[in-house]
């Protein structure tokens, strides 16, 4: 029996790669936007936890979308895209290497992308690629 997550893993990953893209556009227009008397120095820990979240839900929507995919060049750019996007955010966080802010939406937007063309044209039509 398939389970909705398998059924939605798209739709699932779709939704958690835009958030997560709208999050990091967000996140600096937030802090630029603040009023002056009540600015702080960093982030607060529930918005930062945002990232690691929002890399949990789509580690997942990539599994169950990459192990239904009839397209096996579609499992690999899933994973490549969700893995840079998560060694971007963890750059990001360790502050390792001075990247641009693109660096972490091109692979959001990729995501996206991906989820929504595996979900309209890569589809298994029965059980024998659940492999």
């Amino acid at each position: 029996m398939i389970s909705k997550l398998e059924v939605n893993s798209d739709f699932l990953g779709t939704i958690a790669s835009s958030l997560c893209l709208l999050h990091c556009i967000a996140t600096p227009l937030l802090f630029v936007i603040q009023p002056i008397s009540v600015q702080t120095e960093a982030a607060p820990f529930w918005w930062k936890s945002l990232d690691y979240l929002f890399l949990l839900i789509s580690f997942f929507a990539v599994y169950q979308s990459a192990k239904k995919s009839s397209k096996v060049w579609m499992k690999y750019a899933l994973w490549i895209s969700w893995i840079v996007l998560t060694l971007a955010i963890f750059n990001e966080k360790i502050e390792l290497f001075h990247l641009g802010e693109l660096v972490v939406y091109i692979p959001a937007v990729s995501l996206i992308g991906l989820h929504l063309y595996n979900r309209k044209y890569c589809q298994c039509k029965d059980e024998t690629c659940y492999v």
